[in-house]
């Protein structure tokens, strides 16, 4: 996985690399999901993607620093981020889940009528 598979601009492209390549843009095009749905909704707004792109970037980040480059300084810079994006992803994960359950007694409640 550390061998050359193109040098683009005198950078030398390996397997590991196009890993923490992808880890970035994730990571950074998380902040381009937050902003439209802040512009859709008007007000500040945090997405479920923008979690899921920033546990999924993190991740492929943290197999690049551990497997492809073996950096402890990346490996530490990427494990507090993640961990917080895991706890945030289950919160809203679980206040949607709790949403939906106040929704559905809310129908039974009042008959099987959707209220407007």
């Amino acid at each position: 996985m550390n061998h050359t598979i193109a040098i683009l601009f005198g950078v030398s492209i390996t397997p590991w690399k196009l890993i923490g390549y992808v880890g970035v843009l994730l990571f950074a095009g998380r902040w381009v999901v937050q902003v439209f749905a802040t512009r859709r909704r008007g007000k500040p707004v945090i997405p479920r993607m923008f979690w899921v792109m920033s546990v999924t970037g993190s991740g492929l980040l943290l197999a690049y620093f551990i497997w492809g480059k073996n950096d402890s300084v990346g490996v530490l810079s990427n494990l507090f981020p993640m961990s917080v994006a895991v706890y945030n992803w289950m919160m809203d994960v679980r206040a949607t889940r709790r949403e939906s359950q106040a929704r559905e007694m809310s129908r039974e409640i009042s008959g099987g009528v959707p209220s407007h």
